[in-house]
């Protein structure tokens, strides 16, 4: 079962939000330093960040369809 309070959904969701931008900054920061894995790291991190906005979408929509 889901707790219909909002707060909770969104407590959820920013700290993998967080952890996707981390991603996405590391990538950057070595795209712009010319190392290795910086696409890669820009990839995952944005892919990781859709996850959560899907998450997102996905128990917004569940939640109102309950109430």
């Amino acid at each position: 079962m889901v707790p219909t309070d909002p707060q909770f959904l969104y407590m959820i969701l920013v700290l993998p939000s967080m952890f996707g931008l981390t991603l996405v900054g590391d990538g950057l920061n070595k795209v712009a330093h010319q190392e290795a894995g910086g696409v890669i790291s820009i990839v995952f991190g944005i892919l990781f960040i859709g996850a959560v906005v899907f998450a997102y979408l996905f128990f917004s929509n569940y939640l109102a369809s309950q109430a």
